[in-house]
């Protein structure tokens, strides 16, 4: 690049709590950096931000000079209603997870649904795409959820302890992929060829599972959307049992590369930031958890 052309400089960050453990600022100034450019990414955690604390934190993304943030747990949802716009993606599925500024204006966007098709496809391929069980409805789980209807499984099994949520989500599915609300995680697992984790459990501090570790099983692919750890007692105690697994890594990495280019324009190297991924993990947790 010629030392007298200035690099392009961005500004991007990551609204949600907890983010402590977020890989995205190493992922997406890495990415910037290979491509020539400069990324500041800045984590803005908040905790228990209603409606109007919410509004005023868009505006003032909207107003201090960043291209984009992405949009983490609790307010993957929360934020819709409070944003200009939205891709046809993100309409869908009511959730959003990256912010893209334009003009003043801001333009929600789903990328978790396109990082998940792209992480699952092989999974879901070699298992004849047979039946799915979704645990969770939250906004990440309705990504993943609209990510196996792209890749055309047989069906969707959808369990969460919040039923109107489910229900919802079935609702928004229904006319283009078989999908149901099953009662219990059992019901949702009982002749599925994939299970994956859609919410927070697992995610430390909590030690816990979604999936009682009987129901697992060798003929089973299992993925968690959980990446911290990227061991999760989820994945542990499926790796045990022979099942295939699916760490939380890819839907990390290709949902940031479709952000970053959503934010600058500019297509990112998914290596790279896959770069920057291992080695946080790597700094984060013992070789001896993997």
């Amino acid at each position: 690049m010629n030392a007298s052309v200035p690099s392009a400089r961005f500004l991007t960050g990551l609204l949600g709590a907890p983010i402590a453990h977020s890989a995205s600022p190493a992922m997406h100034e890495r990415a910037a950096e290979a491509l020539g450019a400069r990324c500041h990414y800045q984590l803005i955690e908040i905790a228990g931000a209603g409606r109007d604390e919410l509004r005023g934190i868009l505006d003032g993304i909207r107003k201090l000079g960043f291209a984009g943030i992405n949009v983490t747990f609790p307010y993957k949802e929360a934020v819709v209603e409070l944003l200009d716009d939205l891709s046809p993606g993100a309409r869908a599925i009511g959730a959003v997870n990256t912010v893209v500024v334009r003009g003043g204006r801001l333009t929600g966007h789903n990328t978790d649904t396109s990082g998940f098709a792209r992480a699952a496809r092989d999974f879901v391929a070699r298992s004849q795409r047979g039946p799915v069980a979704v645990i969770g409805t939250g906004g990440v789980g309705k990504a993943i959820a609209f990510a196996l209807a792209s890749l055309n499984v047989a069906e969707i099994r959808v369990f969460d302890t919040d039923l109107a949520k489910a229900d919802q989500l079935v609702a928004q599915l229904e006319d283009r992929q078989p999908i149901r609300r099953v009662g219990s995680v059992e019901d949702a697992v009982a002749g599925a060829a994939g299970l994956v984790n859609g919410t927070p459990i697992g995610m430390l501090p909590n030690l816990g599972t979604p999936v009682p570790d009987a129901l697992l099983h060798a003929g089973l692919w299992v993925a968690d959307a959980v990446y911290s750890p990227l061991w999760t007692p989820l994945l542990t105690a499926a790796k045990a049992r022979g099942a295939q697994v699916m760490t939380g890594r890819d839907l990390a990495i290709y949902q940031a590369a479709d952000a970053f280019e959503l934010f600058t324009g500019m297509a990112p190297s998914a290596s790279e930031m896959g770069i920057a991924f291992d080695d946080i993990m790597r700094k984060r947790y013992p070789p001896s958890a993997a």
